[in-house]
């Protein structure tokens, strides 16, 4: 009888309920402003530099892809291949690689930044 008393305390205790830090599960989301009317050179550039030009850069960008120049941003926007992997959609190669995904309000200024054009500003 105490054993099955001891085995229910012990199946509360790992399933009580427990607050999630959003900090911890999603790091950066702390710091996300959302933007209207995002421009390249000022939120667009410096989101890709912070979170993807470490390897997406320089002579030898990891898979090909540089996300360093607009024209290279634009290509891959256009082709549809940079939300999808940054949304980590079906079909797409999720980024950050083994990475938690961006904030969502750092895929939406991507995202209307796209929306707007892909304007080089």
């Amino acid at each position: 009888m105490k054993i099955s008393y001891i085995f229910i305390l012990i199946a509360f205790g790992f399933s009580s309920c427990y607050y999630d830090n959003a900090a911890l599960l999603y790091p950066g989301s702390e710091n996300c402003t959302p933007v209207t009317n995002p421009t390249f050179s000022a939120d667009i550039l410096p989101l890709l530099n912070t979170k993807c030009n470490n390897c997406h850069s320089g002579a030898s960008p990891s898979g090909g892809i540089k996300l360093d120049t607009h024209s290279e941003v634009v290509k891959y926007a256009n082709n549809k291949s940079l939300m999808g992997s940054i949304n980590h959609a079906s079909g797409f190669s999720a980024m950050p690689k083994g990475g938690y995904k961006m904030p969502s309000c750092e895929i939406q200024k991507i995202q209307d930044w796209i929306t707007a054009g892909t304007l080089n500003n």
